[in-house]
């Protein structure tokens, strides 16, 4: 009888823990920052295409059914045609992962907007400094520590940055081959809280 009354209260005891073991962990909030690289410069027509380094960096909020709301800023610099380059990106979206194993996937929708330094173009030239900007993607979260993991990402960035006219009308134009698609790569350290 003794060991039959043991066994029950053990089984009891344990039993909030198994159950405990089976369900995911619960929702965190996510920082990242890390390098980027945009594929193209924002004057980088054919002939004359060069990449920018930058930085990126992203809160995400706690997720509910893999579902999160994620916020995304990133800034890249460079020179290209004789013109200084530094493009940023302020983006709003979803992310939706899912665990695979140890490793967990995602992916990404966001927009937003987008902004340059002013005499972007060619030689110096100047052009709009403000443009909509979206980005699809996804990436590859692999744990180092209990709260820390390491992020690859990468997806396809459109922003479509326009040329501006002679004064006094000042009227935006764009020539051709002026690039509106652009790949962006990015990986760094994710934050868990």
């Amino acid at each position: 009888m003794l060991p039959r009354f043991v066994s029950l209260i053990a089984l009891l005891c344990l039993s909030p823990l198994l159950h405990a073991q089976n369900q995911e962990p619960p929702a965190r909030f996510q920082v990242y920052g890390g390098y980027a690289y945009l594929s193209n410069s924002i004057n980088g027509v054919p002939g004359s295409q060069q990449g920018l380094n930058g930085w990126d960096a992203s809160v995400a909020f706690p997720s509910w059914h893999n579902l999160r709301f994620k916020i995304d800023v990133s800034g890249y610099t460079g020179t290209n045609l004789g013109a200084p380059q530094h493009p940023y990106f302020i983006q709003g979206g979803a992310e939706y992962s899912r665990r695979l194993g140890r490793e967990t996937v995602f992916v990404e929708g966001m927009g937003g907007d987008g902004g340059i330094n002013k005499n972007w173009g060619a030689k110096a030239t100047a052009g709009e400094t403000a443009s909509f900007v979206s980005l699809v993607g996804g990436g590859l979260d692999t744990p180092l520590a209990r709260h820390v993991a390491f992020r690859v990402s990468g997806g396809y960035q459109y922003s479509y940055f326009s040329l501006q006219g002679p004064k006094p009308g000042i009227v935006p134009y764009r020539i051709p081959g002026l690039p509106t698609n652009f790949g962006r790569i990015s990986s760094g350290l994710v934050f868990l809280f």
